[in-house]
């Protein structure tokens, strides 16, 4: 059996958001990726964690953005695909900016985040990380953002916050 290699890039956002009982709001100190990657089955899989950072995409910088995108490039260039774990307020700078840098990588690059925390019970962040570990594997080379049941090419992908989502530009509200 082929075992696809797949680079994980965490960087954060609300799908990693762990809550802070003493200050009573969410942050991202703790990862709850390896606690979702354990719930799955994942066969045929070799995954590489690269934990870049892990920061709300509000406070994301160019050099961030940056350096998210050139990380990327270099994991597709030796592995079969990347996922890139980021926070759904600034995805679409990151995807446009990973675009810029190389518009075919080798290997399928796909962005995925959560609107709520995994540590909430309605959660969309399993459904998500799922859909991009799926679509990482069987989409042709290029960059997406895998959610809510959907697999979209960049450029022109934008977050819709009227419907909560991301949808391509012309798509939104």
């Amino acid at each position: 059996m082929d075992r696809k290699r797949i680079a994980l890039v965490a960087t954060g956002g609300t799908i990693d958001k762990t809550y802070d009982e003493l200050r009573g709001v969410l942050v991202n100190d703790l990862s709850n990726l390896d606690v979702m990657l354990a719930q799955l089955e994942l066969h045929g899989v070799v995954l590489t964690r690269v934990p870049l950072m892990n920061k709300d995409s509000l406070d994301m910088t160019p050099e961030d953005h940056t350096l998210i995108a050139k990380t990327a490039g270099v994991m597709a260039e030796s592995h079969d695909g990347v996922v890139v774990v980021h926070g759904t307020d600034r995805l679409s700078i990151t995807g446009e900016r990973i675009v810029e840098l190389d518009p075919e990588p080798p290997s399928p690059i796909v962005l995925t985040g959560a609107m709520r925390p995994f540590q909430l019970r309605n959660t969309d962040a399993m459904q998500n990380l799922t859909e991009a570990l799926l679509a990482v594997q069987i989409a042709p080379p290029g960059v997406y953002v895998a959610m809510h049941n959907r697999l979209l090419r960049f450029p022109g992908v934008v977050k819709d916050r009227a419907r909560g989502t991301f949808v391509r530009a012309e798509e939104a509200e």
